[in-house]
């Protein structure tokens, strides 16, 4: 599938304001390749595309495909099934969307929690979805933006803080994977701030 049949299908699927969004990730996600490794731009801007793709189900239908599919899922994904659409997203992204390249399949995998040792693509998926231009949910959204073109790590561990934070501040559940990931680049980015 080309990118354009792949716009479209989303455009069909995905709820109006989804789309809106899963566009703008493309294009921040695009953007950011360019500013770091500009041969992973259409792989940025097509794994931006699919981030979402696995995002159109509610919470019953989530679990219930991933019954049907026999994606796996860990206790804390069958509490808070609004972390599910990133393993559905991956099933789909080869299934419905006919995509091979195993870096954007990890990329849309790892969207949502992120994961230690990322790689740069991976890291601009995830940047990208808490950034892109329709997004308004963090007042320090212009410094992390600013960032997210400067310094790619530091502007990971500021996500990972933010959210964490919003998380605690809200009473939802945390992902482990989240707090792991976080943790993980506050030592990496400490490391280096030390050499």
């Amino acid at each position: 599938m080309d990118n354009d049949e792949i716009t479209l299908k989303l455009k069909n699927t995905l709820k109006p304001g989804r789309f809106v969004h899963t566009l703008g990730v493309a294009y921040t996600a695009a953007s950011l390749a360019m500013r770091y490794d500009p041969s992973i731009m259409n792989k940025a801007f097509r794994a931006g595309l699919l981030h979402d793709c696995g995002k159109y189900l509610n919470d019953k239908e989530n679990i219930e495909f991933c019954e049907k599919n026999k994606i796996e899922l860990t206790d804390i994904e069958k509490e808070t099934p609004g972390l599910i659409h990133a393993k559905i997203g991956e099933f789909l992204a080869k299934r419905d969307y006919d995509e091979d390249d195993k870096d954007i399949i990890s990329a849309v995998r790892w969207h949502t929690t992120g994961r230690p040792g990322m790689s740069l693509l991976e890291k601009i998926v995830f940047i990208s979805d808490y950034i892109e231009p329709n997004r308004n949910h963090d007042p320090d959204l212009p410094n992390i933006r600013q960032m997210a073109f400067s310094d790619i790590d530091r502007c990971l561990v500021r996500i990972y803080e933010h959210t964490l934070s919003h998380l605690c501040d809200t009473g939802k559940k945390q992902d482990p994977m989240t707090k792991e990931s976080y943790e993980f680049y506050r030592n990496e980015l400490q490391n280096n701030d030390r050499k």
